[in-house]
């Protein structure tokens, strides 16, 4: 699932499916972090449902979520490129985080 909405004005949110055989292990969370320090925006993740948001440009923070396979992943960003922060997480891993990126 990939979507991402304008909650308002500068504020973005979106959601999409991890579909890494493991989940949310090193590697995807590195590259995943790396992209997000592109960003000036503030970005935030969670596994969907879950209670507290993590800081997307924690390596620690971001494996610690433990999220598995096929879980939901929520992102939601704050700032002047919050849209194109979403947008370009949302790809990273709906496409596997494939090598080259990040």
């Amino acid at each position: 699932m990939l979507e991402t909405s304008n909650v308002n004005g500068q504020f973005f949110a979106g959601n999409v499916r991890l579909v890494h055989a493991v989940g949310m292990h090193a590697r995807p969370a590195v590259k995943l972090t790396k992209l997000a320090k592109k960003f000036e925006a503030q970005i935030s993740v969670r596994v969907a449902g879950a209670a507290e948001w993590i800081n997307a440009k924690s390596v620690a923070k971001i494996m610690a979520m433990r999220a598995a396979h096929g879980s939901i992943i929520e992102i939601k960003a704050l700032g002047s490129d919050a849209e194109a922060a979403v947008a370009a997480l949302v790809d990273l891993i709906a496409t596997d985080f494939p090598d080259g990126t990040a």
